[in-house]
């Protein structure tokens, strides 16, 4: 991991000096030393060791002072800007009788809040709350798709849903594909809900799979709803899905409004295959438009 340059790094400590940082964003105590660099948040010693159990396609957890920063991670927490910014959308909708944790809170009460709170994103904005609509796939011969997303209840009831956009996948290209027919194969990608699989497709047997990867959209979506119409915007960059070993990412995939338009790139090292990487483009469409 690139170490963070010691100008970053003190943008990294002048944000947690802000007076919204001096306390854990879970559970407001004082003075906190680690981090979710994904999230873009200030925790506690003790809320820290939550986050670590979420793992870190959730969560990343680093120390503040002891861990080595990259420049991507810091640049993703000032993006965020901190506890308040990050909370207004984390806790915007937090319903009666759910106590958000003080310092002195029992590890069960933390837990059950901190996972609420991010792992199951119970207290977002309705419109927030983004599932696959069934039976909206739609292909074309640009290699292209459609899918329709709607949002639930905190309860995920059935019904009443509210359709919030549409989420334009196209697929760039497939490079080191692995070899399912003699010499070749015919490969196509399937969608489905947080999922994309890639199979080989053969007309006189059944399908060989050539592998999968998993597709986190919540960077995408949560900021293309919080910045609305990018139709305002200049191009810039407005969020970031980072790097792990728990994801498939080949690099840091960021998300930016170009010419009006919300748009995520990213490379993806196929899984459960000897080889292969897949290279998407994500377009938010507001149902507006």
């Amino acid at each position: 991991m690139e170490h963070g340059r010691p100008a970053s790094r003190k943008k990294l400590r002048d944000l947690l000096l802000k007076k919204e940082n001096r306390c854990c964003a879970d559970c407001n105590a004082p003075d906190p030393k680690w981090a979710s660099a994904n999230i873009g948040v200030f925790i506690c010693l003790k809320c820290c060791g939550v986050h670590r159990s979420l793992g870190t396609h959730i969560s990343k957890v680093l120390s503040v002072a002891l861990d080595d920063w990259s420049e991507d991670e810091i640049d993703a927490m000032i993006e965020v800007g901190g506890n308040a910014s990050a909370n207004s959308i984390y806790e915007a909708n937090i319903p009666e009788g759910v106590t958000k944790p003080g310092p002195d809170a029992d590890h069960e009460q933390r837990s059950n809040f901190i996972r609420s709170k991010y792992e199951f994103q119970e207290f977002l904005k309705p419109s927030l709350r983004i599932i696959s609509g069934k039976g909206s796939l739609e292909s074309s011969s640009t290699k292209s798709a459609k899918d329709s997303f709607r949002s639930t209840s905190t309860e995920r009831k059935e019904g009443m849903v509210e359709f919030i956009g549409l989420l334009k996948v196209k697929v760039i290209k497939g490079t080191n594909l692995a070899i399912r027919d003699i010499k070749s194969s015919d490969p196509y990608v399937i969608l489905s809900l947080g999922q994309q699989k890639v199979f080989d497709h053969d007309t006189f047997s059944a399908d060989d799979i050539m592998g999968e990867a998993d597709i986190d959209l919540q960077s995408l979506i949560t900021s293309a709803m919080a910045f609305g119409d990018a139709g305002m915007f200049g191009d810039m960059q407005i969020g970031k899905w980072l790097k792990s070993d728990d994801n498939a990412l080949i690099e840091d995939s960021t998300v930016h409004i170009t010419e009006g338009k919300v748009k995520q790139m990213m490379s993806l090292k196929l899984q459960n295959v000897e080889s292969g990487e897949l290279d998407l483009e994500l377009e938010w469409i507001p149902l507006d438009q």
